[in-house]
């Protein structure tokens, strides 16, 4: 009997919950994943584009930049161009929804401009 009161860990029901709650964060995590890796790509590519010189020659590269990086989320078109000084500043925005369950989404907002 003393035995078994000084027992001590996580029962197979627990273990099984703790389990299920894992994976479905790791679900979540692999959904996220690539969204900020696609952030990254978006972010070096507006720091390429924003070598151009007018607003048409800032979105061809931003274009060629994201083919290269399969971008799909955000094309050149959807870009904002500006001067501050004598040098170009591309800047972006843009959501991302991953749907959870039923109507429940995560929403990831990015947002950035260039160096």
């Amino acid at each position: 009997m003393k035995l078994k009161r000084q027992q001590r860990g996580l029962t197979f029901f627990g273990l099984l919950i703790v389990g299920v709650l894992l994976a479905y964060t790791g679900v979540i995590l692999a959904q996220v994943a690539p969204t900020y890796i696609e952030y990254l790509a978006v972010k070096k590519a507006v720091d390429k584009a924003a070598a151009g010189s007018t607003v048409a020659e800032v979105r061809s590269i931003f274009d060629k930049a994201a083919q290269i990086d399969d971008i799909r989320t955000i094309a050149g078109k959807d870009l904002t161009v500006g001067k501050e000084g004598d040098r170009v500043v591309v800047s972006f925005a843009y959501v991302r929804e991953i749907p959870l369950v039923g109507p429940a989404h995560l929403v990831m907002k990015y947002e950035g401009r260039s160096k």
